[in-house]
C-alpha cells in the first residue's frame, strides 16, 4: 500500500508498515537492519535524494571528498555487531599522530607494544583489565633495539621504554634545512624528553583502563579534567590538549570529561581509520542490506504520531511506531519538548598538492600556541586511502577548521591555510590548490558535563528517536543509538531480543 491520507474517524486502517524511520543517517539505517532482522516491515523516509546524512561523499574532478570532517575508530566495537558492514573495507592511518608542538613535530599515541605487548587494536572486550605485562625476555630486547634503529622515522615505542619512562634522547622534529621535507633529529626543546616518557606510560597505562573504569571517575569539563592527570602542564597543553580537541571537534575542550576519556582511549587502542571509497560507504552498505524499496529518498516529514507520519508531498503513512532518526535540530521539531545541544561548527578543506608529501600517511595536528593558521588537523586523505584520488591526479589533502574561524569565508581560510598546512606537511604552500570546502555549522553535537552516554531513546510507546545526540557524537555513537532505539521497539511489540543482548538488555 502506498501514502495515502488518514481514514475518516471510526475506519481501521491497515498499516503501510509495521514501523517508519525518519531519516537515512547512520542511526536510522542501524535501527532499520535491526528491526527487519527481528521480520518487521519497515520504512525509511528521508528527505534528500541520497541516504547518509552527514556521512557524505562527492565525485568532484577525480577525487572522493567527503562533506565531513570526521573520523572512524578501528577500537569501535558497533561496526562489527551489523552484518551489513560486514563488507566494510577501512583504512588505517599510521598509529598515533603526529602533533606539531614547540617548532618541532612529535609522533605522539603510538603505544602498539606498551600493554602487556598485546595488539591495541583489540575490541575492549577482548583485553582484559588484568592482561599480565610480560616482561621482554634479553632476546626480545635485542630484537626490540634492532627494530628501533629502523623505525626510529616512525617513532616506535618498546615495551620497557614505555612502561618505565626511561628517558628519551632524541624527538623528530621538522628539518628547517628542507624546508619541511623530511623528518631529523632535534632536542625536545620545551617538552622535554622525560615528559615524552611520562605522556608514553601515562597512555599506555589509560589504555589498559576498563571502560566501565572511566566512567566512574568524576564527570568535569575536558579542559579541566586534563590538569589532574598527572601530566606536566606543559605537556598537557602542547600535546594531549590539542590532540584531544581534534579527536573530539572541540577547541575549548567544553566536552564531558568522561567522553573525553573514552575518544582517547578508543585513539590509543585503535588509532583512526578511513573506510574505503569515501564515508558514503558505510550508510550505502547499511542502505543495500535492507529489502529493495525499504528507503524512500525525496520525502520530507512534517509531523509525527504513535502511528503514522505526515509528509510533505506524498499524504500519510500509517504504522504501528516511528523512530525519528534525524539530526538533532530536526527531531527538535518533529518531537516538541526534546532538549536540542548546543553545536561545534566545522570546515573542512579539500587540498590538491603537486608533490608528493614526505610524511607517513598520518594524522597532523597542530598544536604551536602561536600557529599561523586556521586548521586544527590535517591528513593526506589519498595516501591514507588511494581510491580517494583517481591515478594520475594530484595527492588529497583533507583538513579541518574548528571554533570560531571555521565561520570564516571560505577564500580567507584556504588564503590563510596554506602556509601553516606547507610547515605541517612539507610541502611549499605553492603547491596547494582548494580543491572544494564544506561548511557545517551544526557539525558536531556538543556533550558537556553533565552528558548522559545513554540518553533515553523511548518517549514513548509507538514513538522513539535515535542520533548521536542521544549518545555520543561520533559514527560509534549513532550506530549504538540507532541499536538502542530498534530495541525499545522490539520491548514494546511484545518481540525477543537478538540472543547475545537479552542479558545486557537493561544496560543497552
Amino acid at each position: 500500500m502506498g501514502f495515502s491520507d488518514i481514514p475518516p474517524p471510526g475506519r481501521t486502517r491497515t498499516p503501510d508498515a509495521d514501523v517508519v524511520v525518519v531519516g537515512a543517517g547512520l542511526a536510522g539505517l542501524a535501527a532499520a537492519n535491526h528491526l527487519t532482522e527481528a521480520g518487521l516491515d519497515v520504512t525509511v523516509l528521508e528527505t534528500t535524494s541520497r541516504v547518509g546524512g552527514r556521512m557524505a561523499t562527492e565525485h568532484v574532478d577525480g577525487y572522493l571528498l567527503d562533506r565531513s570532517g570526521r573520523l572512524l575508530c578501528n577500537d569501535w566495537p558497533e561496526f562489527g555487531r551489523l552484518p551489513a558492514l560486514s563488507g566494510l573495507e577501512m583504512r588505517p592511518f599510521a598509529p598515533g599522530a603526529l602533533l606539531r608542538a614547540d617548532g618541532r613535530t612529535h609522533r605522539i599515541g603510538d603505544l602498539r607494544r606498551a600493554v602487556g605487548r598485546l595488539p591495541l587494536g583489540l575490541a575492549a572486550r577482548d583485553v582484559p583489565a588484568d592482561a599480565p605485562r610480560t616482561a621482554p625476555s634479553d632476546a626480545t630486547t635485542r630484537a626490540g633495539r634492532a627494530e628501533r634503529t629502523d623505525r626510529r622515522t616512525r617513532g616506535a615505542l618498546t615495551t620497557a621504554r614505555a612502561l618505565t619512562g626511561a628517558r628519551s634522547r632524541t624527538s623528530w622534529g621538522i628539518s628547517r634545512r628542507g624546508q619541511g621535507r623530511g623528518l631529523s633529529r632535534q632536542g625536545q626543546g620545551k617538552t622535554g624528553a622525560l615528559d615524552h616518557a611520562r605522556l608514553r606510560s601515562a597512555l599506555a597505562r589509560f589504555a589498559a583502563v576498563p571502560r566501565d573504569r572511566l566512567l566512574t571517575r568524576t564527570e568535569l569539563p575536558a579542559a579541566q579534567a586534563l590538569s589532574a592527570r598527572g601530566l606536566p602542564a606543559r605537556t598537557v597543553g602542547s600535546l594531549v590538549r590539542p590532540l584531544l580537541s581534534a579527536l573530539l571537534c572541540d577547541p575549548a575542550l567544553t566536552t564531558s570529561s568522561r567522553v573525553a576519556d573514552l575518544t582517547l582511549r578508543g585513539f590509543v587502542r585503535g588509532g583512526c581509520a578511513l573506510p574505503a571509497g569515501g564515508m558514503a560507504a558505510v550508510p550505502e552498505l547499511l542502505a543495500a542490506a535492507l529489502p529493495e524499496g525499504t528507503v524512500r529518498t525525496d520525502v520530507t516529514a512534517l509531523s509525527v504520531t504513535t502511528n503514522s507520519v505526515t509528509t510533505r508531498d506524498h499524504g500519510t503513512l500509517a504504522c504501528r511506531a516511528v523512530v525519528v532518526a534525524t539530526n538533532a535540530a530536526d527531531a527538535g521539531e518533529l518531537l516538541p519538548g526534546l532538549r536540542v545541544p548546543d553545536f561545534h561548527p566545522v570546515t573542512v578543506l579539500h587540498h590538491a598538492v603537486d608533490e608528493v608529501l614526505p610524511l607517513p600517511p598520518s594524522l597532523l595536528v597542530d598544536g604551536d600556541a602561536s600557529r599561523q593558521g586556521p586548521v586544527s588537523h590535517s591528513w593526506a586523505a589519498s595516501a591514507v586511502d588511494p581510491a580517494r584520488a583517481r591515478p594520475g591526479r594530484s595527492t588529497l589533502v583533507t583538513s579541518v577548521v574548528l571554533g570560531a574561524a571555521a565561520g570564516e569565508p571560505v577564500a580567507e581560510l584556504d588564503a590563510a591555510s596554506r602556509t601553516q598546512l606547507a610547515t605541517l606537511h612539507g610541502v611549499p604552500a605553492g603547491r596547494w590548490s582548494l580543491i572544494a570546502a564544506h561548511q557545517d555549522p551544526q557539525a558536531v553535537p556538543a556533550m558537556p558535563p553533565p552528558h548522559d552516554l545513554r540518553r533515553p531513546v523511548r518517549v514513548l510507546s509507538g514513538l522513539y528517536v535515535c542520533g548521536e545526540h542521544r549518545d555520543t557524537s561520533t559514527a560509534q555513537g549513532a550506530l549504538v543509538s540507532g541499536r538502542r532505539a530498534a530495541y525499545e521497539v522490539l520491548r514494546d511489540f511484545g518481540l525477543p531480543l537478538p540472543e547475545e543482548d537479552r542479558p545486557l538488555s537493561k544496560a543497552a
